[in-house]
């Protein structure tokens, strides 16, 4: 399998469960995200998100298209004021459990999965702004938060 890189690019955020999500697509070519693949990750991600805590304002999702019939969902919420917590589901993978080829039939992946090379980027980006933004300063600034947002460029390499 030869390596390509992918593009990743940042879309409007989310409200799940009155959390604000930062929002991150990942694809490559002749593999790009389909409006059907993307609404129907958006409509299960509630099942990925922690219940509503004090110390969980916040987070990010990354929704990747595969280079094959798979399409997988991370929702990475912030909790316990510092810590990163993930969820992730997949779609149309059946070597990860899912029942058919469908990217649009997500199921919860039981293994401990955080993120392929493509998706970590998302992951080092929201790391470094988190500290800036909200462990940083004398108060934290979720506005100022969810406005970093990783720039639109390839990942991979």
């Amino acid at each position: 399998m030869a390596f390509i890189e992918k593009h990743m690019r940042p879309v409007d955020p989310v409200r799940i469960n009155g959390r604000p999500y930062k929002c991150y697509h990942v694809d490559g070519p002749g593999h790009e995200l389909e409006c059907e693949v993307e609404k129907a990750a958006y409509e299960f991600a509630p099942q990925l998100v922690p219940p509503p805590a004090h110390d969980s304002p916040t987070g990010w999702i990354v929704l990747h298209r595969g280079g094959d019939t798979g399409a997988y969902l991370l929702v990475y919420t912030w909790s316990w004021d510092n810590v990163v917590e993930a969820h992730v589901a997949a779609a149309g993978q059946p070597a990860l459990g899912c029942p058919d080829e469908d990217p649009t039939h997500f199921i919860r992946e039981t293994r401990h999965f955080v993120g392929c090379v493509w998706e970590l980027p998302a992951l080092e980006h929201e790391r470094a702004s988190f500290v800036r933004h909200m462990l940083v300063p004398d108060e934290p600034d979720l506005d100022a938060y969810m406005a970093d947002v990783r720039p639109a460029r390839l990942v991979g390499l």
